[in-house]
């Protein structure tokens, strides 16, 4: 399963605005990256009180952003009413091909879109007659910076934009890769045994997106790198 991202605590961009609302945003964060957690994890992971955590939490619950069986937390299922006009012709275009690519590659397949600094799973193909995967869950995010679907990300923006994002370093080698290609492979840089291999999707859209697969191990990314380009080169058509 992907990595755990550290997240900032609800000190940050509390500064100005509601607190309790920043702190609860940040616990559906949380959720979305750390996966289900006791009321007393959560507040460790946000560095509050067990109190205060649990008063969140019976607010998240009354609107069904979050739901508690046995004592574990996870994401409610408001949000994915919530979500579901999220960039909905990209979600609707890119669902058949990532299944397709799933069941071709017995891979995990999944689109990240930008949000500022980081990539951000937005739909999720699980491949069929396959015993185990490498979990993806939408709302997983990791910075752009690392691995393969972020690197596809980097490729589109160019050296000002990454710049104004706060970054002095150069954009990622694998960044040529996917501009002479169209894909990038990156092995164990968001969690180590895990490679994966994305490619942008280009087109005239608000939203920079990405197509990728994630494995355990070292697949044949020569074999698996045009697959992907192929697959972002269909929901383009389709999007169209």
């Amino acid at each position: 399963m992907p990595e755990p991202r550290a997240t900032k605590a609800s000190t940050a961009g509390e500064t100005s605005g509601s607190q309790t609302l920043s702190r609860g945003l940040t616990a559906l964060s949380l959720l979305a990256d750390h996966g289900s957690q006791t009321i007393q994890s959560l507040a460790d992971l946000l560095g509050v009180h067990r109190s205060v955590a649990y008063r969140l939490v019976r607010t998240l619950e009354e609107h069904r952003l979050v739901v508690r069986a046995g004592g574990t937390l996870s994401l409610g299922p408001q949000l994915a009413v919530l979500a579901r006009d999220v960039e909905h012709d990209l979600q609707s275009a890119s669902l058949p091909h990532l299944q397709q690519l799933a069941d071709e590659l017995g891979m995990t397949a999944f689109l990240a879109v930008r949000d500022g600094d980081d990539a951000v799973t937005l739909v999720t193909a699980v491949p069929r007659g396959v015993n185990a995967s490498v979990a993806q869950h939408p709302g997983h995010r990791h910075p752009i910076a690392l691995g393969a679907p972020g690197i596809a990300l980097q490729a589109m923006l160019d050296d000002a934009t990454w710049r104004q994002l706060g970054h002095d370093e150069p954009m990622h080698p694998e960044v040529a890769s996917v501009r002479s290609r169209g894909w990038a492979a990156s092995a164990n840089e968001v969690i180590q045994g895990i490679t994966s291999v994305g490619a942008p999707i280009r087109g005239q859209r608000s939203t920079d997106a990405s197509v990728a697969v994630v494995t355990v191990g070292q697949p044949d990314t020569d074999a698996v790198g045009p697959a992907v380009l192929a697959t972002a080169r269909a929901i383009e058509a389709d999007l169209r």
